[in-house]
Parts: structure tokens; C-alpha cells; sequence
């Protein structure tokens, strides 16, 4: 029988995995594939929090250099992680889970307020918390959100859903001589230049002693397989 080797988990997912096969928004299948994969780890018994980015709908970074401020961008950009979370949280309901949507930008129509003890409490009681809004301040990705959040609730371990099978040294799609990395450092992370997330929440994970795992969500039960301690992935950690 499979065994959960962590208690408590941070999940990041891009707002690309929403998209499915479509080249912009929400695929219903695609959401309700990964709210049965959350169902199965969550049925293992860890307590998972989730942060969910918004570039299925709307990039802040890309806005700005077409000429929306950045600012104004960025808030744009923390409001679809808000739609992000709601069909979520629906897909997730839809298999019988409790679930709670908590936002950085106070929206009580529709989500709690992020309040970290409450969070906790949530986790405590079996419910997956999903976190929107990124941190609620522009110029912060929802990266740096993920981390500051799992740092908050006291999360095992950061684990991120990407399109590929880990952290390469260079682009995979790109270059088929690319190798990827089964162990990697903060530092080495850091001053390669690696695109695995931004510098800050790298930064927040090594001064926290935080893993973060890398792997592949496009092949089905690696989410279980990482949680369950697999060689999935690439870690990182100091």
C-alpha cells in the first residue's frame, strides 16, 4: 500500500495545466484530471495546500511591456489566479472534498481572507486550502506566493507541476542534448541561472531549509508517486 512520506504539502500549479489541449483559459477536463490526482493523495492522508497561477488567462509581465502599468497588470493578473482557484475548488468539491479558497485580496463573495492560523486549522480538519491572489502585492510572482504560503503553514516540502520531467540545464523542448538534474542546490539554482522560479522564492526556500520538488504533472499519478517518496523529479535543497 502506498505511504505518504510527507505530512503537510505545498502543490504549485501554472495556470498553463488548466488549459489542457486549449491555447487559452479553462478545459474542464483538465481540471477535473487534476482534482482526481489531488483526490488520491488526499485520500493518503497529508494535509495539501494549494497556490494556482494565472497565465491561462492573464500575464502581468507580458501586459506590462504591451503598455498596461505594471501594477495595474500584476492586480489583473492576481484576479485570474482567483478564477483559477473557484474552478478548482469546484472540480474538487465535485469528488466530495472540503475545500477552502483563501485570497490575499480580500473578495469575501467568494474566498476567505488569507489568515494563516485559519489556514492551519483548515489543513488540521482534512480541507484542501487553496491560496489566490498571489501574495497580494504587484511584482511578485505566484512562485514567491507558493513559497512565502508553504513557509507560512509550515509545509514538508514545495512540489511543482511543470510540462517537463524535472530541472534541466537547459531547455529540453529546445535542445535535445539537455540533462536534467535528479539533486540540485539553492545555490547551484541560483547561480546557474535556471529557470525552475524566480530568485526570490529560491532565495525564501534556502534560508527556510525548504525542498522544493520538480516533476513532470502530464504523466498521470505522479503527484501520488512524488508525495509517496518516488524518484520523481528533480529536488532541490541546500
Amino acid at each position: 500500500m502506498d505511504k505518504a512520506v510527507y505530512k503537510r504539502v505545498l502543490l504549485k500549479l501554472s495556470g498553463e495545466v488548466l488549459m489542457g489541449k486549449s491555447s487559452y483559459g479553462i478545459d474542464h477536463d483538465a481540471v477535473s484530471n487534476i482534482a482526481g490526482e489531488i483526490k488520491d493523495v488526499v485520500e493518503l492522508g497529508i494535509q495539501l495546500g494549494v497556490v494556482v497561477g494565472g497565465g491561462n488567462i492573464f500575464r502581468g509581465f507580458e501586459a506590462d511591456q504591451r503598455g498596461i502599468d505594471r501594477t495595474s497588470a500584476d492586480y489583473m493578473g492576481m484576479l485570474s489566479t482567483v478564477i483559477n482557484s473557484l474552478a478548482l475548488q469546484s472540480a474538487l468539491e465535485q469528488l466530495d472534498l472540503v475545500t477552502r479558497v483563501q485570497s490575499a485580496i480580500e473578495m469575501n463573495r467568494v474566498a476567505e481572507p488569507f489568515i494563516q492560523r485559519r489556514a492551519v486549522r483548515h489543513l488540521e480538519k482534512g480541507r484542501v486550502v487553496i491560496f489566490a491572489g498571489g501574495t497580494g502585492n504587484p511584482y511578485f510572482t505566484t512562485d514567491t506566493a507558493a513559497t512565502l504560503r508553504a513557509i507560512e503553514i509550515k509545509a514538508d516540502v514545495i512540489i511543482k507541476a511543470t510540462k517537463v520531467d524535472g530541472i534541466y540545464d537547459k531547455d529540453p523542448v529546445k535542445y535535445k542534448d539537455a540533462k536534467m538534474f535528479k539533486n540540485i542546490t539553492y545555490h547551484d539554482v541560483l547561480t546557474k541561472h535556471l529557470k525552475v522560479m524566480d530568485a526570490t522564492a529560491i532565495s525564501l526556500c534556502r534560508e527556510n531549509n525548504l525542498p522544493i520538488i520538480v516533476f513532470n504533472l502530464q504523466k498521470a499519478g505522479n503527484i501520488k508517486r512524488v508525495i509517496c517518496g518516488r524518484p520523481i523529479g528533480t529536488i532541490v535543497r541546500g
